[in-house]
């Protein structure tokens, strides 16, 4: 009887085992693996600047975006503001409470009326934002078509504007790294490749040259942020991953 009992103990505790090793082992799905991969990232200061004239298949990227703002990690600050009209219009200023920062977000006009003369000098005003001091990294992430027509319509203009220059020196001087996502607006850059082309060099000019890094996929139609947000989570990991 004793005997009996005892091997009865012993196979209930290696099924209890069994089974700790098999929830153990289970695959992790792909959301909780993205969690993981996010949990590694520094916290950040970012502001998130939309260009307001974009084309009006960007408003269904503002769940995405929000759903961004919300995974960063704890201690996190974000700015969400709006180049609208040669403004910045600051809907939420600098904040570490992440579900009102992605509240915060509202769909762009898609207006001719809100063009900006160009997207830089907002983009400066932006960077002015950021304290100097601060513990946290520093970036931002401009959502605009790139175009500055401030010297006119021509290939040497493009990537090379006083506003552009002003913007790498700024970024530079604050130590903020400045990601871009391109989507046409309303304007030049929904109809014209060349205008499409020359928006795109400007982004990636700013973007590389002061730290950060610029998505896009070809000059013609518009591309959702899914694949865009994806390869920013993994650049921001490789950048700003603790030290282990």
């Amino acid at each position: 009887m004793y005997y009996r009992k005892l091997v009865s103990v012993a196979v209930a505790l290696l099924m209890a085992l069994a089974a700790v090793w098999a929830v153990s082992a289970t695959p992790k799905t792909n959301d909780e693996n993205e969690q993981r991969r996010l949990q590694t990232i520094e916290p950040l200061n970012l502001a998130i600047l939309i260009q307001d004239d974009l084309v009006p298949q960007v408003s269904n990227e503002i769940g995405v975006t929000r759903d961004f703002i919300r995974s960063l990690p704890q201690g996190s600050q974000v700015m969400v503001a709006y180049i609208t009209a040669g403004t910045l219009q600051v809907r939420q200023p600098f904040t570490n409470d992440l579900d009102k920062a992605a509240r915060s977000l509202r769909i762009p006009t898609a207006s001719i009326t809100s063009a900006p003369f160009n997207p830089y000098v907002e983009v400066i005003e932006a960077l002015r934002k950021f304290e100097k001091d601060g513990t946290n990294a520093n970036a931002l992430l401009l959502i605009s078509d790139g175009l500055d027509t401030s010297r006119g319509f021509d290939s040497t203009a493009a990537g090379h504007t006083l506003d552009i220059d002003r913007t790498i020196n700024e970024a530079r001087k604050r130590n903020v790294s400045i990601f871009s996502f391109y989507a046409p607006s309303v304007g030049l850059t929904s109809h014209n490749r060349l205008a499409s082309s020359y928006g795109q060099s400007s982004l990636n000019r700013v973007s590389n040259e002061t730290g950060g890094k610029a998505f896009f996929q070809g000059t013609s139609g518009f591309v959702t942020f899914n694949s865009y947000f994806s390869r920013l989570r993994e650049t921001l990991n490789r950048q700003y991953a603790r030290a282990r």
